[in-house]
């Protein structure tokens, strides 16, 4: 009987402790979704909230990347900060500071109100994204750390798929306004499960963020993005070399300040760990595909296929079941394994990707066929995800798991601020050699080609699904098979984004330990 009942005792612990786990992992993935899913919905439905609030088209790239600008700059800062002050407290701050800037958003009464609250909601989602994986670090075992980062990966990628399908439907019938609705559900929920069931971190008393780093290092970046873009009206503009130059010589600054610095925003002898460097390399490749992948949806199905936002949105759908068990998998695959495998498995799925839409794309395709380069490049993602999560998580030293985590999300949202910047360059270079290719063999003079696409030109500087331009031109100019033009520009694209994960698959085969306890974890 003794032994029955302390059996019992024991399963019934077990079972609580089962469960308030699965509460924290689901707090940390609402958290964590917030700052995909805001940014997301409103890139696909961009056209509408464009249209009502009359934004002019040189404001409409900054106003959808407004929120991942802030966080890619800020995010190393939010991960010492965390360190600092406690990582639970500062992501109910964070969730406290998304749901009163988006609330604010949904009566914008006009494009620069909606801007400026962009700005504010992507300062919250900083916390956001840097402290979910460094509070679930310290909320569970190590060995359970590798499956709860798949069920926090499997939460955000059923999120992912479902919400853009139903606010693509909501948008239509209800407004456009109710976008700004989805992140404070989810972060009131988030909230009062993290009040009640995470626990706090360890408090490093005494550490104050390096400011001159994260300036540094932010305007670093900014400089990069702003040359990238402008670089499509010409390489010798002031408005392209100009901010091309200063960035590297910004980026050399940081190195400087940060042998001088105590405690740098970015500590540089983390790279002296192989498996932590191709495991940012991972994460800004993956995050650089997918942002860039939502720059294809809205470009090729807008102007080539002219799908509504509706049916952009569902492409997230199909499979998302699937993948979310995928990375479950994956996470179990981690902890009895090694990263490794899992991260080269997952970057020759993303190339896989690439290679299909490469292979099948097409002015008069089925709407069916973007949908598994969709899920290929989805599942991928997540599965990559999972493995880098897990390699940077092992690198943290006690009390340092806020700052290190920030480093990973630091380089997934350079990624994901230089995947619409890059491809739209890329998108615009090919689709500009083709169409010139055509006017030569229909005997067109390059300034009547040129000013029959200049609309098309311009559309292509925008961010996804923001074409303000009749879709039908492609097929109209000057008797121009543009769509072909367009689609083959889109493969030539799609072929060289492709190299980047088959680069970092490489590195990740000859760098990373294949056994446990060897290699450069510590």
């Amino acid at each position: 009987m003794r032994r029955s009942t302390g059996g019992s005792a024991a399963s019934s612990v077990e079972s609580a402790t089962n469960s308030t786990t699965l509460r924290i992992i689901l707090a940390l993935a609402l958290a964590f979704t917030v700052t995909v899913v805001d940014p997301l919905v409103l890139g696909l439905n961009l056209p509408e909230v464009s249209r009502a609030l009359h934004v002019p088209p040189q404001v409409v790239g900054l106003l959808g990347g407004a929120a991942t600008l802030v966080m890619a700059t800020s995010v190393l800062a939010a991960g010492r900060l965390g360190d600092s002050i406690g990582l639970k407290r500062l992501l109910m701050l964070g969730l406290v500071f998304v749901t009163v800037a988006d609330l604010f958003s949904v009566a914008s009464p006009g494009y620069g109100f909606l801007l400026a609250m962009r700005f504010l909601a992507g300062l919250g989602m900083t916390a956001l994204l840097a402290v979910p994986l460094a509070l679930l670090k310290v909320s569970v075992t190590p060995e359970k750390l590798p499956v709860a980062i798949g069920g926090l990966m499997a939460v955000d990628v059923i999120l992912c798929g479902v919400i853009p399908a139903l606010t693509g439907w909501a948008v239509t019938v209800v407004g456009w306004r109710y976008l700004f609705l989805i992140a404070p559900l989810l972060c009131l929920v988030s909230l009062w499960l993290t009040s009640r069931y995470v626990p706090e971190s360890s408090v490093q008393q005494g550490r104050r963020p390096d400011v001159v780093g994260v300036a540094l290092i932010g305007a670093t970046l900014l400089a990069l993005v702003v040359g990238l873009a402008a670089a499509q009206n010409g390489i010798p503009r002031p408005e392209t070399w100009v901010p091309l130059v200063i960035s590297p010589v910004l980026a050399v600054s940081y190195v400087f300040h940060a042998h001088r610095c105590p405690e740098p925003a970015l500590d540089l002898a983390l790279f002296r760990s192989a498996p932590f460097s191709v495991a940012l390399a991972a994460t800004l490749t993956l995050n650089f595909l997918i942002a860039g992948l939502g720059i294809v949806l809205g470009q090729f199905g807008s102007v080539v296929l002219a799908l509504s936002p509706e049916s952009i949105g569902l492409l997230y759908l199909p499979g998302t079941l699937l993948i979310a068990g995928t990375v479950v998998l994956a996470g179990s695959l981690i902890g009895r394994y090694t990263p490794k495998p899992v991260m080269v498995t997952g970057l020759l799925v993303m190339a896989a990707s690439t290679l299909l839409m490469a292979g099948t794309a097409g002015p008069v395709m089925a709407v069916w066929l973007l949908v598994p380069t969709t899920w290929l490049c989805n599942l991928g993602s997540v599965v990559t995800s999972a493995s880098v999560s897990e390699t940077v998580l092992s690198q943290a030293p006690p009390g340092r798991s806020g700052t290190v985590v920030s480093v990973q999300m630091a380089f997934a949202m350079t990624g994901a601020a230089l995947g619409p910047t890059v491809y739209i360059l890329l998108l615009d270079f090919f689709f500009r050699r083709q169409w010139l290719e055509d006017a030569r063999s229909r005997g067109l003079s390059v300034t009547r080609a040129d000013q029959a696409v200049d609309a098309v030109r311009s559309g292509l500087a925008q961010s996804p699904g923001s074409t303000v331009y009749d879709a039908n031109l492609l097929r109209q100019a000057s008797g121009l098979d543009l769509g072909l033009d367009f689609t083959n520009g889109l493969r030539l694209t799609m072929l060289t984004v492709g190299v980047l994960p088959l680069v970092v698959t490489a590195l990740a085969f000859l760098l990373m330990p294949r056994r446990r306890g060897t290699g450069t974890y510590y």
